[in-house]
């Protein structure tokens, strides 16, 4: 019982640290057992549509990508899913992909009501029989809806799943447009003095004819990772791709920045962060300035946004982890129990890495919420409610505090957004080029 709570304190504490192990629930292992696996051929079926008439699911989906959405207008969860489905029609039909809609429904005039009310776009099929009586349902494998397909053009399986993030995942993967391999700006690396010696960071430039500006957005990564973590790293590259200029760093005590890790603070990472944006202030060729955070980097752009509204444009917050304080006043941090009114001289996590006694003490009385509620301007929020490190609730009150914000709350994503790390990256960059282009 022992090595099983060292375990999960393990994958607890490494997971927080924005790396990549975490515990992730996949809904799969329990209702899709039963699912036709990948490579499988997908079995011909010929249903009837709200109107009478006849598909055959060979000649709809022949050399074709094809979705097929196993639903009921009846199930709850399926009406919960469909403005996904349909999200993913809207962006990927376009690309060729057709979408098909198999209902379980039995009453034939509540079934296509339900279509028009819903505004679903796409094709629709039923047995009008229950799941446990319907022959497509057996030859499927579907036990529980929604359960969802992606067939290929070859007609076999490509994916199986309940979960609509996987079918994305795996259209993003077969359509996303390659980004070019070399943008044509310029990136130079850069000293800036910070709030604990130097910090390192990477200017991107795009090519501008003489005299013009564009916007600058600042990423902010979070604890214990530095400027090549994925998510940063991926979000940089889309809005280079979108002609944004571009400044990645890392903090004090991370990646390739001056100072010790066991030194870190939360302040002192606002003062980096208000030396980076002084730096970018100066720079000719930046308009507007927006900053973009992940986790602890989050609630640091938060704060500096707070702290200089006037500097800032827009702000997007991922994951934002203003947990850190309640965590702290509780004394329990990554899963390890101390005294919040007398911390440790460091606080060793199972992983091996420490956090200081200052960093302790300065979170416990931090003005997260206080600060950040001095920024009036354009805000994105995304949070995944599947994040088992820093609640969903800490996304949602950000969009509480700031009016006007948008909000994404992601279904089942975790913490670092390996779901479908496509989503975050898209819905960021379509967010800056709306509210700063």
């Amino acid at each position: 019982m022992r090595n099983i709570r060292l375990l999960w304190l393990f994958l607890l504490a490494f997971a927080f640290a924005d790396v990549h192990a975490q515990v992730v629930l996949d809904f799969d292992e329990t209702y899709a057992q039963e699912l036709l696996k990948p490579g499988t051929p997908a079995p011909d079926f010929q249903l009837q549509t709200p109107d009478g008439k006849t598909l055959k699911f060979s000649d709809f989906a022949k050399g074709k990508y094809v979705v097929i959405d196993f639903w009921a207008s009846w199930c709850p969860d399926c009406r919960k899913d469909l403005p996904e489905i349909i999200r993913l029609y809207n962006q990927f039909h376009e690309n060729g992909v057709e979408f098909l809609g198999v209902s379980f429904d039995t009453d034939k005039e509540k079934w296509p009501d339900y279509i028009a009310k819903s505004g679903v776009p796409y094709p629709q099929v039923s047995e009008l029989k229950r799941m446990n009586q319907s022959e497509v349902a057996k030859a499927y494998g579907v036990r529980w809806i929604p359960s969802i397909y992606l067939i290929g053009p070859d007609g076999k399986v490509l994916v199986s799943t309940v979960l609509s993030y996987k079918i994305e995942k795996k259209l993003y993967d077969v359509f996303a447009e390659p980004l070019p391999a070399k943008l044509s700006g310029t990136c130079d690396t850069i000293t800036i003095d910070g709030g604990k010696g130097k910090l390192w960071a990477e200017l991107y430039k795009p090519q501008l004819n003489p005299g013009q500006r564009c916007d600058l957005v600042v990423l902010c990564h979070g604890l214990n990772c530095d400027h090549d973590f994925e998510l940063m790293q991926r979000i940089a590259i889309q809005l280079r791709s979108a002609g944004f200029a571009t400044m990645m760093f890392d903090f004090n005590g991370h990646g390739k920045s001056d100072g010790r890790f066991s030194e870190m603070t939360i302040p002192n990472e606002i003062e980096d962060l208000e030396q980076v944006l002084a730096y970018a202030q100066d720079l000719r060729f930046v308009d507007d300035i927006a900053l973009v955070g992940h986790s602890q980097g989050a609630i640091v752009a938060a704060m500096v946004a707070g702290k200089h509204p006037e500097d800032i444009k827009a702000v997007t917050l991922l994951a934002p982890a203003s947990s850190v304080r309640d965590d702290i006043a509780r004394g329990n941090l990554f899963g390890i129990d101390f005294n919040p009114l007398d911390p440790p001289d460091s606080l060793v996590l199972v992983n091996g890495i420490a956090l200081g006694r200052r960093y302790l003490k300065t979170a416990l009385y931090l003005p997260i919420f206080e600060t950040s509620a001095k920024y009036l301007g354009n805000a994105c929020i995304i949070h995944g409610n599947g994040d088992r490190l820093v609640p969903f609730t800490c996304g949602e009150r950000f969009h509480q505090l700031w009016n006007g914000s948008e909000y994404y709350e992601l279904e089942y994503y975790d913490h670092n957004f390996t779901n479908c790390i496509y989503r975050p990256v898209e819905i960021t960059t379509e967010y800056l080029k709306k509210v700063l282009k």
